[in-house]
């Protein structure tokens, strides 16, 4: 009881310590990134890509500024509650896609059920699709954390370059574990996918992700040095200190 009510008092602290950009924008990709993960952008017989990518990278791009900035710990919290976030509003989607009523899309003359039932579905998603969404994300973004966090500490947290490696590393890793298992937890078994197409998915998308990661670095590298010049987080890196202390 102690340890958790300890947790949730470190949970509080820091939800109040990251900007509340950072937090919406991260809670808001990963809602994003799972509903676009019904959708498939690529279907070929050597390759496979789902509308996930989209967002994918935003996501881990922010977990790296989390990590920089507060720690992987708080990276780790901040990707439970943005998945509890997301479990809430599938469930919130869910509900919202059995009232009766019809989508402004469905509206073609002798079409208007079909359309409607295929958007009330892709709003819904699958019980499947949110379970490997989820399992593939806490999974990704627990490792990418530990990964981006020891890379730091081997680098010494020397300025753009450390950053960057540690960042390029962690992510290319963990975004390549978030594909596989969802490809073959969700795709391989209910979406008809060959693990070629799996295997192939996993690791073109873990490289166009790292893509955009490595393209918009330098304004994640901006972000932590500006929080770090203006004491951002103190509150909540001052409680961690003030515990480690205690428990010496």
């Amino acid at each position: 009881m102690t340890k958790l009510k300890s947790l949730f008092t470190e949970t509080k602290i820091l939800l109040r310590s990251v900007p509340s950009l950072i937090t919406a924008l991260f809670a808001v990709s990963v809602v994003a990134m799972n509903l676009l993960a019904n959708k498939s952008i690529v279907n070929l017989p050597w390759l496979a890509l789902d509308g996930g990518i989209l967002f994918s990278w935003f996501v881990f791009l922010l977990m790296d500024v989390v990590t920089k900035r507060f720690g992987a710990r708080a990276a780790n919290v901040l990707s439970v509650c943005a998945l509890a976030i997301n479990l809430f509003f599938s469930a919130f989607f869910i509900a919202a896609s059995y009232i009766p009523g019809l989508w402004s899309q469905s509206f073609v003359e002798g079409s208007e059920e079909v359309i409607n039932a295929a958007l009330d579905g892709t709003i819904r998603s699958s019980w499947f699709v949110i379970l490997g969404s989820s399992v593939a994300f806490l999974a990704s973004a627990l490792l990418n954390n530990f990964l981006n966090a020891f890379f730091g500490k081997m680098l010494k947290n020397r300025g753009f370059l450390a950053f960057s490696v540690s960042c390029y590393a962690s992510t290319i890793i963990a975004q390549f574990l978030d594909n596989i298992l969802f490809a073959f937890i969700v795709s391989y078994h209910f979406f008809g996918w060959t693990p070629l197409q799996c295997v192939t998915c996993a690791a073109t998308g873990a490289v166009a992700e790292l893509l955009f990661e490595v393209v918009l670095s330098p304004i994640g590298y901006r972000a932590v040095k500006r929080m770090e010049r203006e004491e951002v987080g103190k509150a909540y890196l001052d409680y961690l200190a003030a515990k480690k202390e205690a428990n010496v």
